[in-house]
């Protein structure tokens, strides 16, 4: 049995266009913001929402986040409302922990690619950058990474819209690829929001490449080119395992799942 739409069906061509409007602009947003931060590096974000360029960062990364969830609410079942809460708990409970240990690893996207894979790459996209907002605000050095999150989530839906969690195994490549350009994207802010030392293992890589004469920006591109990649391959394969081992009565709610064939053995209701 599916869950009904959050809103009313749409009516037609006019309705998709305002949806890929929304898109658009929520989109542009996130990235209009990253590139505000990539540009200006300032330095007091980390200090807390209070500075100029954390409420900047928080407002543009907010309202496109905003206007991507309204974009996709026609079509997502009801079931979403509880899951991306879950979601962002989920991302900021295994990047705390995660980073605080000796694994090269993050693992704080799992739930942006989970919502990604049942709901399509605006919704997915939504998720990373909320997770960011809220998070930042137990850990204001996240906020600059909303965009790079928002990233995972696009990639990820992108790749479930493509099949690629059709095939088991074909997880964790598109998890690979989604790595490589999440860390060239997160790279920059990295250097200028706390030097590459965030986590005590990605800390230790980034000061390996410094000893060895690297740039920071170097020394921190090279680490993200380490990490990423096989992290985002392991957060993709864990997401296939579980939306695998869910019911299928709750995967085949989403009608995305059913649109886009995403699963094996999916069929357009």
């Amino acid at each position: 049995m599916s869950s009904s739409p959050l809103t009313l069906p749409e009516a037609g061509p006019a309705a998709r266009r305002n949806r890929r409007i929304l898109e658009i602009l929520g989109a542009a947003a996130i990235a209009g913001t990253y590139i505000y931060l990539v540009l200006n590096q300032p330095a007091d974000i980390a200090s807390g929402p209070g500075s100029a360029s954390a409420l900047i960062a928080l407002s543009g990364f907010l309202a496109g986040a905003i206007l991507l969830v309204i974009a996709v609410l026609p079509t997502l079942p009801t079931t979403t409302v509880v899951l991306i809460p879950v979601a962002l708990v989920l991302n900021i409970v295994m990047g705390q922990f995660v980073g605080s240990t000796l694994v090269p690893f993050y693992l704080d996207a799992i739930g942006t690619v989970l919502i990604a894979v049942l709901a399509g790459p605006a919704a997915g996209a939504a998720t990373g950058a909320l997770s960011s907002i809220v998070w930042s605000f137990f850990n204001p050095t996240v906020l600059p990474f909303a965009a790079g999150a928002a990233l995972i989530g696009f990639l990820a839906g992108l790749a479930a819209r493509h099949g690629f969690f059709r095939r088991f195994y074909l997880a964790p490549v598109a998890g690979f690829v989604a790595g490589i350009l999440g860390g060239v994207v997160s790279a920059p802010v990295a250097a200028f929001v706390f030097g590459g030392t965030s986590g005590v293992a990605t800390g230790a890589i980034v000061s390996a490449f410094r000893a060895m004469g690297d740039t920071l920006l170097g020394a921190i591109t090279k680490q993200a080119l380490i990490s990423d990649p096989m992290d985002k391959a392991i957060v993709f394969t864990l997401v296939a395992l579980l939306v695998y081992a869910l019911p299928r009565r709750v995967t085949f709610a989403f009608p995305f799942v059913r649109r886009h064939r995403v699963l094996a053995g999916t069929r357009d209701s």
